[in-house]
């Protein structure tokens, strides 16, 4: 009985000690896929980054419509959920297809079939590195700007003046509310590293807050529900009354007005 009892412990213990390693690697890996899913560029019309990694099955449909290969499906050594489609735009930017394949190819709506307008898509957000970009070093560049397909509006050229000469820069500004993320931009930056790279807009944007109110902002609520011309007489300040002249006293000013003491 007890070699029996012995062989039984010398057979499980290696199976007990390979699930336990196994449990181990795969908690290491859902942790790693959730730290990592913030940095992945997803395909255009991608839910939100929770929603997303729960309706997404991973199979991979995006990425066989896409005429570029832009897409591509995380494999395990990569720092991205293992199996979901991402891009990365150094290598192969997303080139803003007007009929979007890649969105109605996906069957369970990880890819929101709503979207029908590319230039609506979000996919990331243009951010500048100044320190790096030739424009801003005092180069004429500009390859940002002529490559955006949204040029003017996602990205636009202005004049920045210099303090140490009377030439100003032209540097290139990206605006947040127009830019899709597409990534040609960072493809096309001919420095040795991009200067301008797309990442997670979550990673860089802040929020204002709603209980801040900008009067200066024509379209704010303040200057709906909050204008001086319309206050109650009572809370108006009062304007203050002229302060009468000061009397002038005969013998008190002799220099200016002449009178003799």
């Amino acid at each position: 009985m007890d070699s029996k009892r012995r062989q039984f412990l010398l057979k499980a213990v290696p199976g007990a000690a390979v699930a336990a390693c196994g449990g181990l690697v795969w908690a290491h890996l859902l942790r790693q896929e959730a730290a990592a899913s913030v940095l992945a560029l997803r395909p255009p019309g991608a839910l939100a980054e929770a929603d997303f990694a729960a309706a997404c099955i991973k199979c991979g449909q995006c990425a066989q419509a896409c005429p570029y290969d832009t897409l591509r499906m995380a494999r395990a050594e990569e720092a991205v959920p293992i199996g979901t489609p991402y891009f990365i735009p150094r290598d192969i930017p997303c080139y803003m297809c007007t009929d979007i394949p890649c969105v109605p190819a996906c069957p369970t709506g990880a890819l929101d079939p709503q979207l029908k307008d590319i230039s609506k898509a979000r996919m990331g957000l243009a951010v500048i590195d100044a320190e790096s970009c030739l424009s801003w070093q005092g180069l004429r560049c500009e390859v940002c700007y002529r490559v955006c397909p949204v040029k003017g509006d996602a990205i636009s050229i202005q004049n920045h003046p210099r303090q140490t000469s009377k030439h100003a820069l032209f540097v290139p500004i990206v605006h947040s509310e127009a830019c899709t993320g597409c990534g040609m931009c960072e493809d096309a930056c001919p420095t040795e590293e991009a200067a301008i790279k797309v990442i997670n807009p979550t990673l860089v944007q802040g929020r204002i807050g709603s209980h801040y109110r900008l009067g200066w902002k024509s379209d704010t609520p303040i200057t709906q529900e909050f204008k001086p011309t319309e206050l109650p007489p009572s809370r108006s300040a009062p304007i203050p009354a002229e302060a009468p002249a000061p009397k002038t006293v005969p013998g008190m000013d002799t220099l200016n007005q002449g009178i003799e003491p």
